[in-house]
């Protein structure tokens, strides 16, 4: 699995341009899934039929994870070749400041800031840009122009206990879903894997996916914070707890049936889980349960610290166990 994450993380993806991701994607699922198809808005959807039937003739559970990270786009760049930029999805400021970013065409560039009157309690997406070395207007729009995207650079590192790198959010779960979708032989359910797009601003690709699939429940797969480091925020999962089985965030409140589902099959299987209840942020399971006439939704989550950045940090052990959750939730049904 290390060199299946190290290679989706590195793949270049802010929300919308997620086609790097998705190829990746795709050609690591086919062998193990009946259908593969790639809907109006890039959405990746793999199938696998419930065993002994063909696609359609049993109930679906629709899982989901996105694909999309989070990034910068090129609003205007100046007589000097300086390069503002605004955020695609949640860029803090700090840390954004002086990180290099790869745009899609391959050129780099460092952010830096305005220095006049600097107040970094106060620092604000607009005064901050990114040099990418040109020396006027002209020489910087042969490198990049407005409505590029970037993405920040982050190396991908293995610690003895640890995976590190940005975009964790959320292709570590791509990685879950893929991994475990290898374990599945006996699945009552047909499955519906859904490696969304846009995620990152205002969950829009998993609603439309699931409007067309119909399932008759669902689970995202994300990331959550972690209450482990020093003086961090109360927060009820941390590193090494094992998955985490979301009852609430900001963007849904997770089906009883659901939660309970996944604490029987989680006992059952002996794999220790953490109950999570994030008081900000959300994930497609917020787009998911509002669909068609309302979906039975919950979520399985891994927890990360220092989520958004380009150093984000998830537990080897969290995601083997979470792995193996997945692959027996996949095999049970509702």
């Amino acid at each position: 699995m290390k060199e299946l994450l190290a290679q989706l993380c590195a793949a270049f993806g802010p929300s919308g341009r997620e086609e790097g991701v998705r190829e990746v994607i795709h050609a690591a699922v086919v062998p193990y899934c009946d259908k593969v198809e790639v809907d109006a808005l890039g959405n990746l959807i793999a199938y696998k039929a419930a065993s002994g039937k063909a696609i359609g003739e049993a109930p679906r559970l629709m899982l989901a994870a996105h694909m999309d990270q989070i990034g910068l786009i090129a609003t205007h760049i100046d007589e000097k070749g300086y390069v503002r930029f605004a955020a695609i999805g949640g860029v803090s400021p700090r840390n954004a400041l002086y990180r290099t970013v790869r745009f899609e065409s391959g050129a780099q560039g460092v952010v830096g800031v305005e220095q006049l009157k600097l107040d970094y309690a106060k620092l604000e997406i607009s005064k901050l840009f990114v040099d990418i070395g040109a020396t006027d207007r002209a020489e910087a729009e042969k490198m990049v122009q407005v409505g590029d995207m970037a993405v920040f650079e982050s190396p991908f590192m293995e610690t003895p206990t640890q995976y590190v790198s940005g975009a964790l959010d959320d292709r570590v779960c791509c990685a879950m879903m893929i991994e475990a979708l290898k374990k599945v032989q006996n699945n009552a359910m047909e499955l519906a894997c859904v490696f969304t797009v846009q995620e990152e601003v205002g969950l829009r690709g998993a609603g439309p996916a699931a409007f067309a699939l119909k399932p008759a429940a669902a689970l995202a797969l994300d990331v959550t914070l972690s209450g482990d480091t020093p003086e961090a925020a109360p927060q009820s999962t941390h590193l090494g707890g094992g998955p985490a089985i979301k009852v609430k965030d900001h963007s849904v409140i997770c089906h009883p049936q659901i939660v309970e589902w996944m604490e029987k099959v989680a006992k059952e299987a002996g794999i220790p889980v953490q109950k999570e209840v994030l008081t900000a942020g959300g994930t497609d399971a917020g787009a998911i349960h509002l669909t068609q006439a309302g979906i039975r939704s919950g979520a399985l989550s891994l927890s990360t610290r220092y989520v958004h950045s380009q150093a984000e940090c998830v537990s080897k052990k969290d995601l083997e166990q979470s792995v193996a959750l997945l692959a027996a939730l996949m095999e049970s049904s509702i």
